[in-house]
């Protein structure tokens, strides 16, 4: 069993993963402070650089959740 947010992502769907991922957005903090939606950019790029289909909600839960950590870390 694997989380985010207090939930259980194994056996959620993409869509619904992507549905509680913007739920959870914080894009108005500190370092992007609003300029662009972080959570919208990683699903975009996740979308665009799919090179295989994600077996699980838990893989592509934990691709997005990298995605994002990336997206922001890179704004630092």
């Amino acid at each position: 069993m694997c989380t985010f947010y207090n939930i259980d992502v194994t056996d959620m769907t993409i869509r619904q993963i992507n549905r509680l991922f913007r739920q959870h957005d914080t894009s108005t903090l500190w370092p992007i402070c609003g300029r662009f939606n972080a959570t919208e950019r990683a699903i975009r790029r996740l979308q665009r650089t799919a090179e295989y289909t994600y077996t699980d909600g838990l893989e592509y839960a934990l691709a997005l959740d990298s995605e994002i950590s990336r997206i922001v870390n890179g704004e630092v």
